[in-house]
């Protein structure tokens, strides 16, 4: 039975992309099958680290000839025609920070995740990622941060949360220092809902099949009703009319 093929969308180092990669190896993703690397920036070191472990990857950078919404459906339909021809079956965003619009989301609705470096739904929306969303955390004075794992809706951060894991705000922390300490976090996060949501959709999928195959047969079983019914009708006339001139020539004897 095959798994689920796994796209991974990078922006940068891909160190999140690296304990995917190191996942698989040891079987911590479960069904999930890391198949194919898009990075919206040319020249990334995730783009090195799929090379490296054999995976495909595409270079996919928003086009100058658009703007704004209109830039990110584009950039996003491109992946989209990706995914449909690696028959995707989950989508991660490791560190993507172009935002996704249109089609895929929909088509996806379920099967995209999303690593975001806060605990959302503080430090979310447009223009908060990296160092920015560690900024706002130490000037608002909060005592604690993290990271969480959200599935991608049409909004920014804003798709239901699986999973988040925290860490202390810490006096004289920096915003260098403190994400440095929700890295390890994001690193242990994006595998476990990775593979808490492949093995979901591996479970659904077989489902599907099952109930498919149990229609299919249940349907060649009422074509073939009558025809089966009427040739185990004679199979039993045979062996009776067999049994009773058996029977009757033991009774001559």
């Amino acid at each position: 039975m095959s798994g689920i093929n796994i796209m991974t969308l990078v922006s940068g180092g891909g160190t999140n992309f690296q304990a995917l990669l190191d996942a698989e190896k040891t079987g911590k993703l479960g069904p999930g099958r890391l198949t194919v690397t898009v990075s919206d920036r040319p020249g990334t070191c995730a783009l090195e680290r799929a090379k490296l472990w054999g995976i495909p990857v595409h270079v996919e950078e928003p086009s100058d000839r658009f703007s704004g919404d209109e830039m990110r459906r584009e950039l996003s339909d491109r992946i989209f025609r990706i995914a449909r021809d690696y028959n995707i079956g989950l989508i991660v965003l490791a560190g993507f920070l172009s935002i996704l619009q249109g089609k895929i989301i929909k088509h996806y609705t379920g099967r995209i995740i999303n690593l975001h470096p806060s605990l959302l739904p503080k430090y979310g929306g447009r223009g908060m990622y990296g160092n920015r969303v560690h900024r706002a955390v130490l000037d608002a004075g909060e005592k604690e941060s993290g990271c969480t794992i959200h599935f991608v809706d049409s909004g920014t951060d804003t798709g239901a949360i699986i999973l988040q894991r925290r860490v202390p705000v810490l006096k004289g922390d920096t915003p260098d220092a403190l994400a440095e300490r929700i890295h390890d976090e994001e690193h242990i996060a994006i595998v476990e809902a990775t593979s808490l949501v492949a093995g979901h959709l591996y479970n659904e999928m077989i489902k599907r099949r099952r109930e498919k195959e149990e229609r299919r047969g249940s349907a060649e079983e009422q074509a073939a009703g009558p025809e089966q019914f009427a040739e185990t009708a004679r199979v039993l006339d045979s062996v009776t009319e067999g049994a009773a001139e058996g029977n009757g020539g033991e009774e001559k004897n």
